[in-house]
């Protein structure tokens, strides 16, 4: 049986060799941040009598003041706390960005919506950057309620392992390595009821404590929607080398509507998006091989929006039911269907995600 611990661990690279042999990682280990303590007692406010205080404001009134921004009476646009919030402390911030050092390149890919091939094409794209045998790729999943790299990679039953130097990621190939909550599960089928701050808590241990050593590119699963993840994830790797963001989205304008706000989003917290990626653009028969639409009033949907709203779009993959087989088997759809037209389109888009980063990474030498 191949050591799922890794190559590094396993004599390969010149690396470390004692971690086949070292302790698994348990979920409990997931530390949640402290409250602060409160010091001294409670202060003393005094309460307002029946008389002198004001009538509280009607229940809908309340909750449009509290979506509405800064700004005049009946105006304003809905806050975004996170892009507003503190940065990390200058110690926390250095100790992610040493840990991170040996990172290149860093893509985080988003959707609006669950079920729109997000986790399909990250796992496809750390396949496609690892088919370059120079290439070191790690993949991240911090969908923490809903990890599904590790199936889509073979690498269910697999265990985190602990050594002097941190956690050992799951290797799928000797240039791939993986993390992910669902490794730390007794089983797939465990549910995972975590508030945010534990949620942001084992992301920040993703990247503090794994071992991820020279890679030239992290790749970052994220959930759906702008909630805790998103915020933290952007915060923790505000010091670090990220190109960007690679928004997945589907031709119907229900899907489109909430990438709107993921690019709203993306904006109000300063990432760069690197594109949009159209999926489920066309259907390829699975006897001719042929393209045909089937759904054509919403063709051409992400299109439009991209031109409006002045984004790349990086490319539209047809829906080939070999996708969800092979994702079902752990298996690379890239190298078992070679000949569809959604393995071309995936190739391009991969290009071009790599085109930008390679741009992001000259830019910021000439800057330096």
């Amino acid at each position: 049986m191949r050591c799922r611990a890794g190559p590094a661990r396993c004599g390969v690279r010149g690396r470390r060799r004692d971690s086949c042999c070292s302790s698994r990682v348990p979920l409990q280990t997931a530390r949640e941040p402290a409250a602060p303590r409160r010091v001294g007692p409670p202060p003393v406010r005094d309460a307002p009598t029946r008389s002198s205080a004001p009538p509280a404001p009607p229940r809908r009134t309340r909750v449009r003041e509290a979506l509405r921004g800064p700004g005049v009476a009946g105006g304003g646009a809905p806050r975004c706390a996170g892009a507003d919030a503190a940065a990390l402390p200058a110690a926390e911030a250095a100790e992610l960005r040493e840990r991170l050092r040996g990172v290149k390149h860093i893509v985080v890919v988003l959707s609006g919506k669950g079920g729109v091939g997000k986790s399909t094409f990250s796992a496809l794209l750390a396949h496609g950057l690892a088919a370059d045998e120079s290439k070191q790729v790690a993949l991240l999943d911090i969908d923490i309620c809903g990890p599904s790299i590790p199936k889509m990679m073979g690498l269910e039953g697999e265990q985190v392992h602990q050594s002097g130097s941190g956690w050992s990621p799951v290797y799928v190939e000797e240039n791939l390595g993986v993390m992910s909550v669902g490794f730390l599960l007794s089983s797939p089928d465990d549910a995972v009821i975590w508030r945010g701050p534990k949620k942001n808590g084992l992301i920040k241990q993703f990247l503090r404590d794994v071992d991820w050593g020279e890679v030239d590119y992290l790749i970052v699963d994220t959930p759906p929607g702008t909630s805790d993840e998103h915020l933290s994830i952007v915060q923790y790797l505000s010091a670090s080398n990220i190109d960007g963001a690679v928004i997945i989205t589907t031709p119907q304008e229900v899907s489109l509507q909430d990438v709107r706000k993921e690019i709203n989003f993306c904006h109000k917290v300063k990432l760069p998006i690197i594109g949009v990626v159209e999926n489920m653009s066309g259907f390829v028969c699975p006897n001719c091989k042929k393209e045909s639409q089937i759904f054509p009033p919403t063709t051409g949907g992400a299109e439009k929006m991209c031109q409006n709203l002045n984004v790349s779009l990086l490319g539209k993959v047809p829906l080939d039911p070999q996708i969800g087989k092979s994702c079902d088997k752990g298996q690379s759809f890239l190298s078992e269907v070679p000949e569809s037209p959604a393995t071309s389109s995936y190739r391009n888009i991969i290009q071009r995600v790599q085109e930008y980063c390679d741009q992001h990474h000259f830019q910021e030498e000439k800057i330096i």
